[in-house]
């Protein structure tokens, strides 16, 4: 159904209509996690194909007891981008938390998932916030006073580019206080070929993921683009240690969003989502660099994957 002009979230109109627009045209990712979005990613993760979930969670229910230990006592955790809070369980369940904060920019999203565990924990108070995490976010009054664990799971801080995701990790400072604690994952460098069958599955379930933000354009900003001149694509740029989705044209193509025009010629792109992948000393340079201190590690056997527990540290002026 086409949304009304006072359903339509202007920062999505304004990203699309300003990154269509640019040199090399993208669309940042956050907006690819509309209901339907969400509901492909969740599918996602359980391909075989996409080891990163599979991994990340066998490494929190192993390492659960040493990281509850380090983390917080009787604190609130506040999980940004909490999608269906398939990995906060075992958390809630090992840390015995006060409250519980799921942040996610899918409303109807966050509502389910936030009822699920209200449900399986019926005596933790769970507060959603329906927000874009990268912006304002405002915690709710009742967990005022509380130590506070801030978790993003999922390496979804590969999502941003180096820049962006310091600036990320530290207004994740600026929300959680100086003191407070970040349980973070993410995502190894692994051979190529292992990480572009992640990204670009033999069943094709990314590609929807993918595509689905041109039905969301089409749907919620009156554009008349045709699907089936895009196909999903995976690149891993080795420069920059990231795999890039990408959605290309198969042929030449043009389409009009809210009254401007855009054409794409065949094999041009739109750019829609980074993974950066990182190494030890990468992942912990970035915590530094965004105002946390890591505090300990934890990886798979096979190396694949880190959870780094980290502690807000306030602005130094000097060594």
């Amino acid at each position: 159904m086409l949304k009304t002009p006072d359903e339509i979230d202007p920062a999505f109109r304004a990203d699309v209509l300003a990154g269509l627009a640019e040199p090399i045209p993208s669309i940042p990712a956050r907006w690819l996690y509309d209901l339907r979005g969400s509901e492909l990613f969740d599918d996602i993760t359980r391909l075989d194909a996409y080891y990163p979930t599979r991994t990340e969670t066998a490494l929190l229910e192993a390492k659960m007891p040493e990281i509850a230990a380090l983390a917080c006592d009787g604190c609130a955790i506040v999980e940004f981008g909490s999608g269906s809070s398939t990995k906060t369980p075992p958390l809630l369940e090992a840390m015995k938390p006060r409250a519980y904060v799921p942040i996610d920019i899918s409303g109807e999203y966050l509502q389910d998932s936030a009822a699920r565990v209200d449900a399986q924990f019926a005596r933790l108070p769970v507060y959603p916030v329906e927000a874009d995490f990268t912006k304002e976010v405002i915690l709710p009054a009742e967990i005022a006073g509380l130590p506070r664990l801030g978790f993003f799971p999922g390496s979804t801080i590969g999502n941003f580019v180096p820049r962006s995701a310091t600036d990320l990790l530290r207004h994740f400072r600026d929300i959680l206080g100086v003191g407070s604690k970040l349980l973070i994952g993410m995502d190894r460098v692994k051979s190529v070929e292992r990480l572009i069958v992640a990204y670009d599955d033999p069943q094709g379930v990314t590609a929807k993921f993918n595509l689905n933000l041109l039905h969301r354009i089409n749907r919620e900003l009156g554009a008349d683009i045709d699907i089936t001149a895009f196909r999903h694509e995976a690149r891993w740029h080795d420069m920059n240690g990231r795999v890039e989705m990408h959605l290309v044209a198969i042929r030449d193509t043009g389409f009009t969003i809210d009254g401007q025009r855009f054409a794409f010629a065949k094999g041009a792109s739109i750019h829609t989502e980074n993974s950066h992948k990182y190494g030890p000393r990468g992942a912990r340079l970035l915590l530094l660099a965004g105002g946390w201190t890591p505090l300990a590690e934890w990886t798979d056997d096979a190396g694949d994957f880190a959870l780094i527990l980290a502690e807000a540290q306030r602005n130094r002026f000097a060594p």
